[in-house]
Parts: structure tokens; sequence; C-alpha cells
């Protein structure tokens, strides 16, 4: 299926800039050169997502009215192609339709690979279920101790108190990808919330029945509903058959030089999650990853030397986590806090209004 936008006068004579994926990065290199090239984003669903803001959508569905993003809404000088892409040639990319797009560059932003609805209608209808299941049910399991498990368990804790929350996580401490300080902090936060954490086991879904859950260690928990919230896959299993498998690492991750062009591909970029960039894997440093690529393609687009490109840098260790509405807990460069005064900077509106505002849109 494609959906294709207002053309403009000329714009055959642009180059052309092909983006496969819709999400964090992938968005705003779209939006970005919408104006100076000719560009098709390539996207199985419909819309863009902002990530952070999915779990305050699981409580609060009105939350996914502003943080689910027609692509057109934002996009709307260009090419939006609603399929997969299964195959990157010398000079095209091949989606699941059979449909060839020839590029002159290529930007990959696959980041996760994650099943959700295609359509935006269907996503929000998706975190209206999701609420309902919390709603009906007293005892609630989440599996994970990352991030997303964190984060779920605290809105639950915040919006539900009368619940019963139990987080089962299999490593030693949660927020393993964070500093210990900031793992206790959360920890200690989560059990004044009167969340169950169990840390070192892990849980076997298949096994469950009537509400019984058995961990590795052979405890029951009764739960009237569980939430899975592990790590996902990257996004790049299917450039395994594809020009560029050899420039895959170990963990399917692309390898990219300091201009985050593709290894040895001077035409061909990545960003975001399924770079090998030696970071944390956030939102925000895919769009930092996105907005220097843009720049780098306009310099070559107009026939710059590649002795101007822009380097990136590495973001440094900084990470904040909400714990419900009005707190946090944060880990900056020479600092680990929590409460209010982090939770004043992301748990209120979540970015949405700022990421809506970067895109073009209305805030609110």
């Amino acid at each position: 299926m494609a959906c294709i936008g207002k053309s403009s006068q000329g714009l055959g004579e642009r180059k052309k800039v092909v983006v496969i994926g819709g999400g964090v990065g992938g968005s705003v290199i779209a939006k970005s050169l919408q104006f100076t090239a000719d560009v098709v984003l390539i996207d199985p669903k419909e819309y863009f997502e902002i990530p952070w803001a999915s779990l305050r959508a699981m409580v609060e569905p009105s939350v996914a009215e502003r943080s689910v993003i027609d692509h057109g809404d934002y996009f709307s000088n260009g090419h939006i192609i609603i399929s997969a892409a299964v195959d990157i040639t010398e000079g095209g990319v091949v989606t699941e339709d059979g449909n060839l797009f020839p590029y002159d560059y290529l930007v990959i932003a696959t980041g996760h690979r994650d099943s959700i609805p295609k359509s935006r209608t269907e996503r929000i209808a998706h975190f209206q279920k999701e609420c309902e299941k919390i709603k009906s049910s007293n005892s609630i399991l989440i599996i994970g101790g990352g991030p997303t498990g964190v984060e779920l368990a605290g809105e639950i804790a915040v919006d539900f108190p009368d619940k019963k929350v139990t987080l089962v996580h299999r490593g030693s401490r949660l927020l393993e990808f964070i500093g210990p300080k900031a793992s206790q902090k959360t920890m200690d936060w989560l059990i004044s919330k009167k969340v169950e954490v169990i840390l070192g086991q892990s849980v076997d879904i298949d096994s469950a029945s009537d509400g019984l859950y058995r961990t590795s260690d052979g405890e029951t928990i009764r739960a009237d509903c569980h939430f899975l919230c592990i790590g996902k896959p990257v996004g790049s299993s299917w450039l395994r058959e594809t020009l560029l498998r050899g420039s895959l690492d170990e963990r399917g991750r692309l390898m990219v030089d300091e201009n985050l062009r593709v290894n040895g591909h001077k035409n061909i970029f990545a960003i975001g999650d399924i770079t090998d960039v030696p970071e944390l894997k956030q939102g925000y440093l895919a769009q930092a990853h996105a907005q220097l690529t843009a720049k780098n393609l306009t310099i070559l687009m107009k026939g710059g030397k590649e002795t101007r490109l822009a380097a990136y840098k590495p973001g440094s260790a900084l990470a904040i986590v909400s714990l419900g509405r009005k707190e946090a807990v944060a880990q900056f460069p020479f600092m680990t806090t929590i409460g209010c005064l982090p939770g004043k900077i992301k748990s209120g509106d979540l970015f949405v209004g700022k990421t809506r505002k970067g895109l073009g849109l209305n805030p609110n």
C-alpha cells in the first residue's frame, strides 16, 4: 500500500533519499529533508509513535491521541510506503509487496523489531484494551526490570494504588543499563509503593495456568494478568540477506563510521538503535543521529566535500526513568537523583509536546 504526499516543482531533479523505518530517527530524517530531496519513507505501519509515552498511554489511553501520529501529519511533501523493506541492492530497496524504490542515498532506521498494529486507529484501540486489562485486574505481574518494566510498574502503582503489582527480573538489580546507585533508589521507591520486586528469577509464561505463574526458583505468583517487558531484538535480521550483510556486527547492529555512514558504503547511513555506536540506546540520541545525518545528507546533495561532514560523538551516560506522573530516577554524568526534580524534567508530559513541536505539529 502506498500513500503519496504532495509533490513539488522539479522534484524529479532532486536526489532520491529512501528512509527505512518511521520511528524516532526516521521521522526526523523524513521531515527534515522533505523539501530538499525526493524522499521516500518506508514503514510497515501508518504512523509514528512517541515511544516514551506508550506506558503512560496504557493507564491513560487519551495520551495516545497526541503520541500516535500519522506519518502524513508531519511528512506532507514526499512518498509514504506502508510496507516492510525486504532487500537492499546497490541502487534500490525492495519492499514486501514487490516494489523497487531507487535511491541516491539510503538511511536505515529500523530500531528494534516490534509487533504493533498497522493503523493509528488500531494502535489507540490497543492502548484502550490494555487499560481495561489493568482496570479489571486486582493483581498484575510485570516480567522484566529494565526501563520498560520499571516505568510500567510505576505508572500502575501511582494511578492504581490498590492493585497488587509484582515485578520479576532475572538480573541481580533493576535498571542494569545504569549505575547501581540508581538501581537501589528505584528499588526503594517501588517497595515504598507496595510493589513486590523479585530479583534473580525468571517466569515461564507458557506454563502459566489459572492465574498461577511459576518462577525459575519454584516460587508461585498469583496474578490476574501479566505484561512482558523484556528487551526486543534489533530490527536487522532481514539485512543478513542483503547488500549490507557484511556490515553487521555479531550483535546484529550495523557498523558505522563517525559520520554515521555504514562501513563500506559512502551513500548509506544508519541511525538509532540499529547502529553499533557505543552509547545507551535511547530515543533522544536517535533524534541526534537523525539531525546530524540530515545535515550530512544536505551537504552531500549540494555537492559539498566529504571533509565538511559532521562527526557524531557518542552521548554521555544520561538516563531518566519515569516513576509515575510526578517522580523519576535520573542518572547524570556526575550525580544520581530521584524524586520530583527529575520528575519535572520528564514525567509530567513525557516530552510529548516537545516531540510534536519538533515535528512541526501543535504541541497539544
